[in-house]
């Protein structure tokens, strides 16, 4: 049974240099065409999910006008009576009161906000358009609108980044009590303007401290009551995100919008990434699919071990018996352990969590 429903907007107000995802600058004039075509994808979707995710890009770049029609849309298009959890990612710079009220009003119970850094220096480096007093300034406002679930995104291994840096922005973060904290290293994905600063030279990455910056974080934020139920992520008791457990337990999931993906069964699909061949497929086609592809039963058992030793809850172990040498190896080496009837990572193993897991492709 499908469950988890995620809703790709694409737009933003400033396109940042890291950034992997699908995404492009707002055009004001394709809007509306673009939240038509994603209505015309949502009827075509028959379930009730029970966890719901917008994604980008940025979608709060929307108007309040813009949101409200996407809302009462997909209002008609699904049916929500079951969402335990809606989550929608907001830039700092896109937050107000009347956004936030809509979106409680139409059943927004949880927000995740990129933050990124509380340093203005760093910030700048990132392409943020966002000030560390807006990051500040938002927060408070979702708060007392009545948001009781917030996430705020972070970043280390930022150039220039160094580990007193990183200490502040943890303990900044800390002071405000979000309910959950993600956690995330820089990475240089291809097609990004940073992966061509790295290709040029212009950057460089160092493994050593990023294992330290990811030690500290691991260390301080358990130290202060958050728990580490993924790699990335870290949560007050009963605030785990149930959109991201569900990918990570490998769930059912559809995915709406240019660029989204779904996975079925077997059966896996991908929409186009181009906003403008988006709209034109949904209106000349009824769908807007790049590919399709049926996944052996091989395939759908390395990704859930590979997403599911990401988490706390880990593996279950019969999935791993084909590797019973390289087991003992982890053992051996302190990099895994055994919990019932499930296998984890150990603190030592969340360090090189990557290379753990090429063991088991």
């Amino acid at each position: 049974m499908v469950r988890n429903l995620y809703i790709h907007i694409p737009f933003c107000s400033k396109i940042c240099p890291y950034c992997s995802f699908y995404k492009e600058q707002i055009n004001r004039n394709r809007i509306y065409a673009f939240l038509d075509a994603l209505l015309m994808e949502a009827k075509k979707v028959c379930f009730q999910p029970e966890a719901v995710f917008f994604g980008g890009g940025t979608p709060t770049v929307l108007s309040c006008q813009q949101l409200d029609y996407l809302l009462r849309g997909l209002s008609t298009c699904l049916d929500l009576r079951r969402v335990k959890e809606w989550t929608v990612e907001m830039n700092p710079a896109t937050v107000s009161a009347e956004k936030g009220r809509l979106l409680l009003d139409w059943g927004v119970n949880r927000i995740s906000m990129g933050v990124q850094s509380w340093d203005p220096g760093l910030l700048a480096v990132l392409g943020r358009e966002h000030t560390t007093d807006q990051s500040k300034r938002s927060y408070d406002i979702l708060r007392e609108v009545g948001f009781s679930n917030i996430n705020l995104d972070l970043i280390f291994g930022i150039p220039g980044q160094g580990i007193e840096q990183w200490r502040d922005s943890l303990s900044k973060t800390v002071l405000l009590r979000p309910d959950h904290i993600s956690a995330y290293c820089l990475t240089y994905k291809e097609d990004t303007e940073y992966f061509f600063r790295l290709m040029r030279g212009v950057y460089s990455q160092d493994v050593d401290k990023e294992a330290e910056f990811f030690e500290v974080t691991m260390n301080y934020l358990e130290e202060v009551g958050y728990c580490q139920y993924e790699i990335s992520n870290y949560t007050s008791p009963g605030k785990e995100c149930l959109h991201n457990l569900g990918y990570w337990r490998g769930e059912d999931y559809i995915g709406l919008g240019p660029s989204a993906f779904s996975t079925v069964g077997t059966l896996r699909w991908n929409n186009v990434a181009d906003t403008v061949e988006y709209i034109k497929r949904m209106n000349t086609d009824g769908e807007a699919v790049h590919f399709r592809e049926r996944l052996s039963p091989a395939t759908l058992r390395t990704e859930r071990v590979l997403l599911s030793l990401r988490t706390r809850e880990g593996v279950p172990a019969h999935l791993l018996r084909e590797h019973e040498e390289r087991l003992q190896i982890f053992f051996e080496l302190g990099l895994i352990e055994a919990s019932g009837e499930t296998i984890r990572l150990t603190r030592q193993g969340c360090l090189v969590a990557d290379s753990v897991a090429e063991a088991f492709l």
